[in-house]
């Protein structure tokens, strides 16, 4: 059991003025609306409330678990824990810092990165305009859609330790590769990337962001509650295609579903649990591998 509950009543004002919620649920905080109740969940509005949380979080008992816009995590049913530290929102900002460059924070969503992109005049970021996830996730996972990925424009990361102290990678220094950069094994939290991008007709820039939207609506089921890509692109072949001859397009458990309009996605028809989603994927996989002799992984982070 985390001693959270019991360092709060010791310490009432831990930690300070940082807006800290009780039992939240996190079904409220991942676009699957999926999980239950969290100990605690924080919201810092800056690095130095971050910061902040981080140095007092060391005299837990566990490490805190961060969350961005929850739009690619399974939570569990029963709950979890110790401390969340949800960044959506609250690392918030932008800024131009030259006729090429732009720095955005770890919790403003790509989709507003990508129309800030467009309002100054930059393209290269058209990609990211339907992706929901903050940019923190987007590089962790370097995320990426329609043939564009943050690897192509991240140049610098400002990054947080566990213990709050802040330092820089450069973009090669990321490792990046398909949907993975260094940050899977080095324990550290995104603050903020600089992206280079290249300039461009503002009018041009959205009306690619507008095809590619388009595209989107008329392909992917996104009336109903999902985490995106189910699985990741194996090599060899596409996710969907393979489902999709697995005969598996509408399969279900529960309330979990493999979508009637785009087989990549699982989707919540409305009462789903995690573990539902779970033997979902799971089965999916397996039956998949059976007909293609291919196994897929989760794209999903399942937690």
């Amino acid at each position: 059991m985390s001693d959270f509950s019991t360092f709060q009543r010791n310490n009432p004002d831990f930690p300070g003025e940082i807006c800290i919620r009780y039992g939240e649920p996190m079904s409220k905080h991942t676009s699957f609306r999926i999980g239950g109740n969290v100990e605690a969940m924080a919201f810092p509005k800056n690095r130095e409330e971050l910061s902040l949380l981080l140095n007092w979080s060391g005299l837990l008992d566990r490490k805190p678990v961060i969350l961005g816009a929850g739009t690619n995590v399974l939570a569990p049913d029963e709950g979890m824990e110790g401390l969340i530290i949800c960044l959506k929102d609250c690392l918030d900002g932008m800024e131009r810092l030259d006729d090429r460059r732009i720095r955005v924070m770890a919790g403003v969503t790509l989709s507003r990165a990508a129309m800030f992109a467009a309002s100054q005049g930059l393209s290269g970021l058209e990609f990211a305009h339907g992706i929901p996830g903050t940019l923190g996730g987007g590089v962790y996972m370097n995320a990426g859609a329609y043939g564009g990925d943050l690897e192509s424009v991240c140049r610098e990361v400002e990054l947080m330790d566990f213990r709050g102290n802040l330092y820089t990678r450069t973009g090669e220094e990321m490792d990046f590769s398909y949907r993975h950069s260094c940050l899977e094994s080095e324990p550290a939290i995104v603050v903020s990337a600089v992206l280079e991008l290249e300039p461009g007709k503002e009018e041009d820039i959205r009306g690619r962001m507008k095809a590619l939207q388009t595209k989107r609506l008329a392909s992917q089921p996104l009336n109903l509650p999902s985490a995106g890509s189910a699985f990741k692109r194996p090599a060899g072949g596409y996710a969907a295609a393979l489902i999709e001859q697995a005969g598996l397009k509408g399969f279900r458990v529960g309330d979990a579903a493999i979508s009637e309009k785009h087989a990549g996605f699982a989707v919540n028809l409305g009462g789903a649990t995690a573990a539902d989603v779970k033997k979902l994927l799971e089965e999916v996989s397996r039956r998949v591998e059976a007909h293609s002799g291919i196994r897929l992984e989760p794209e999903i982070r399942i937690w």
